[in-house]
């Protein structure tokens, strides 16, 4: 199939095209290149670079190339800064996503993919989280993004569009070529490797040669094992083939929203600990008061995705998350580098 990949400059977009071209498809990526790198688009994938918002230039792109579906990455998706700045994140998410599927359906393509976030549950009432559990996000992102998916069953029922949305809880890790470059960033990973590294944390301000900071484990009294917050970590190539399955079975959906997740959950400190094993360095803590909107343990149920499109984790264990993760830090250290 010809996909375009709008985000496909940024680290799942990245990724996910190096998967497309593998499994042999066409690959053009769409990215205005705010927070993506024009040097994480794949060999073999066409750039062009433009935003979602522009609908004619979108059209315009897929009637020239002649795209089968659009897999769609492009975003705002801090939920801190999406707290200071709810404009921008209802407006790129949002109203970006308006644009695109009308975009869409003036070049008469009706099938797209969307990167969701598990952030659309809010406070969990149960745990592992199922797609069933009620949508009710906290914050402007999460909020942003279950907007979309519900533009995205009107357009179902409207105009006959085909989707799949992918619910993402914490990606992480990297292919060989590709892997994290946020500024700021904000994922635990690569921020505690850059702490084993002595790498001081994009966005801080700090230069190149500065101590890294420590780092921060934002409460330490949560009613888990340890105290710390227990997330459910994916590794990105896993992400990545999920979206190639709901590709390869979005005729046939009947379902159209999926939790993408490991089903196991660690700790914050359990994570410093696998840093640790797999650096052989020893991480820098400080202990720091709790962050508001925190819950203490976020678990995906995948038993859909597992169920509908035959998906399940093969790099679960998180030292092998961690290893590739620094593996591809190791051998860019300054990330991209543009």
């Amino acid at each position: 199939m010809r996909v375009l990949v709008s985000g496909g400059a940024g680290y799942i977009g990245s990724v996910t095209a190096e998967a497309l071209l593998r499994e042999g498809h066409e690959v053009a990526v769409l990215d205005n290149l705010s927070r993506g790198h024009r040097s994480a688009v794949p060999a073999g994938a066409s750039l062009t670079v433009g935003d979602v918002r522009d609908r004619e230039g979108v059209s315009a792109l897929l009637k020239e190339w002649g795209g089968d579906c659009v897999m769609h990455f492009s975003a705002s998706s801090l939920v801190g800064e999406s707290m200071r700045d709810p404009g921008e994140y209802f407006g790129n998410n949002v109203v970006g996503m308006a644009a695109l599927l009308e975009a869409m359906r003036a070049a008469g393509v009706r099938r797209i993919i969307f990167s969701s976030t598990a952030a659309t549950y809010g406070e969990p009432e149960a745990v592992p989280i199922a797609e069933e559990a009620p949508v009710r996000p906290t914050n402007p992102y999460g909020e942003s993004k279950a907007i979309a998916e519900r533009m995205l069953a009107w357009y179902r029922e409207i105009h006959g569009f085909r989707y799949a949305a992918l619910r993402y809880f914490n990606a992480a890790g990297a292919s060989r070529d590709h892997g994290e470059d946020h500024d700021p960033e904000t994922h635990l990973i690569p921020l505690a490797l850059r702490a084993a590294a002595g790498l001081p944390a994009p966005g801080s301000g700090a230069g190149a040669k500065s101590a890294a900071p420590a780092l921060a484990v934002f409460g330490g009294d949560y009613p888990t094992p340890d105290g710390t917050c227990v997330r459910d970590y994916i590794h990105v190539l896993d992400l990545a083939r999920a979206h190639i399955l709901a590709l390869e079975r979005l005729e046939g959906l009947e379902e159209s929203v999926f939790n993408l997740g490991n089903g196991e959950g660690y700790s914050v400190r359990e994570v410093i600990a696998s840093v640790e094993r797999v650096t052989g360095r020893k991480v820098p803590v400080i202990d720091a008061p709790r962050r508001p909107g925190d819950p203490a343990r976020l678990v995906a149920s995948s038993a859909r995705a597992r169920r509908v499109l035959g998906w399940r984790p093969e790099l679960a264990e998180l030292d092998r998350i961690v290893a590739d993760a620094w593996s591809w830090m190791e051998r860019h250290p300054q990330g991209y580098g543009d």
